[in-house]
């Protein structure tokens, strides 16, 4: 069916044959090529032309047209970072935020990672499915056009199976494309919380056989932080999803600069993701690497001190991506567009790259690179 869309207030993030970007780096982030008042003609759902609806051509054939009359067409968003299956929400972690405790103390007192794995331990593997999937329905319905989903509140080697096995049964009906990342060292269980060499040994024997037998991940994932997974330990495991053919992509500097941004550019990781602190020495690993730093916008809601520093260094950085969490999306790019933008003109336009480019383009990049020939 090949159906046109008409007068088309802004048609965004638009290039011409021959002139695609492969890459978009630095400054180039901010550019964002649109074309006003313009139409876009789709076979299939997929797009076969588009341009100004004063060059649109005569007598152009299509099964049904819609007026868009003045609204937007942006790109799909490509979300590279997602927990979308867990048991329930952890809401009543908020309050303790108000209250002053930090994560880290919310983690100590078994909230946190701990709390999901405890919960999702008891839900059999067709309700996670289920749940898993009115959530990706829903991000669907606010413009998701691929995704990436984590393990990582499994903990055991049976738990954690169970969550890439209703990942890959997501995948199997998703109108989307699906990746899927094996975070088992997400976190120490309590079990293992003295016996650090032991757990590791239990993701490297263990677990990683299973997943890679099964062919269940497409990624390593590791939390290096402070109270978490150290950056010789997240070396150790990054070595380990290579050998399996996993390559890395991992949690790091959500709390302190944890040498996760070094470690996984050491064991070229696709990205390294959180990034609430950011050194100049760390900037600079970036910018000598392909890893490509990937911000979560909602997880701190953008601390001002943290958007200012990202704001003086956007110039500076390789290419940035931004990821979701699977927070409410919408709330996540109306929040990124005012911080990002303080600039734009309020006339209902897009001006600026700064949340575009990151959430579409180049993720979307990475996501070319994550089905690349390994290195």
């Amino acid at each position: 069916m090949r159906t046109l869309y008409s007068n088309i207030k802004q048609l965004v993030q638009t290039e011409a044959v021959g002139t695609e970007k492969k890459v978009v780096k630095g400054a180039a982030m901010r550019e964002l090529n649109s074309i006003h008042d313009a139409w876009l003609l789709t076979e299939n759902g997929l797009i076969v032309d588009f341009g100004s609806m004063k060059e649109i051509p005569e007598g152009i054939q299509c099964d049904y047209e819609e007026n868009v009359a003045g609204k937007m067409i942006l790109p799909c968003w490509v979300d590279s970072h997602t927990h979308l299956v867990f048991a329930n929400w952890r809401e009543q972690e908020f309050t303790e935020r108000i209250q002053g405790l930090s994560y880290e103390e919310i983690a100590q007192r078994g909230g946190g990672i701990l709390n999901s794995a405890k919960r999702l331990a008891d839900v059999e593997e067709d309700v996670l499915v289920d749940m898993a999937w009115q959530r990706l329905e829903e991000v669907i319905q606010q413009g998701t056009g691929a995704i990436e989903i984590k393990s990582g509140y499994g903990l055991t080697t049976e738990q954690e199976l169970k969550m890439l096995r209703v990942i890959r049964r997501l995948k199997e009906k998703s109108p989307i494309p699906i990746k899927a990342s094996f975070l088992g060292a997400h976190t120490y269980p309590m079990a293992y919380r003295e016996n650090h060499e032991g757990y590791i040994r239990l993701i490297i024997e263990d677990m990683l056989p299973k997943v890679a037998n099964e062919g269940l991940a497409d990624y390593m994932d590791v939390f290096c932080e402070r109270g978490f997974f150290s950056r010789e330990e997240t070396e150790m495991l990054l070595d380990a999803g290579w050998r399996y053919g996993l390559k890395p992509k991992i949690h790091a500097n959500q709390l302190y600069n944890s040498g996760g941004i070094q470690a996984g550019v050491k064991y070229r990781a696709v990205s390294v993701d959180h990034l609430e602190t950011m050194d100049n020495d760390e900037i600079a690993c970036f910018l000598a690497s392909d890893t490509i730093p990937t911000l979560l916008p909602a997880v701190s809601s953008m601390p001002k001190a943290f958007r200012r520093t990202w704001c003086r260094r956007w110039d500076k950085v390789s290419s940035c991506r931004n990821g979701q969490a699977f927070s409410v999306i919408t709330y996540v790019l109306a929040e990124a567009k005012i911080q990002f933008q303080p600039n734009s003109k309020r006339d209902g336009n897009w001006r600026s790259g700064g949340q575009i480019i990151p959430s579409t383009v180049a993720t979307s990049m990475s996501w070319r690179r994550y089905d690349a020939p390994s290195a």
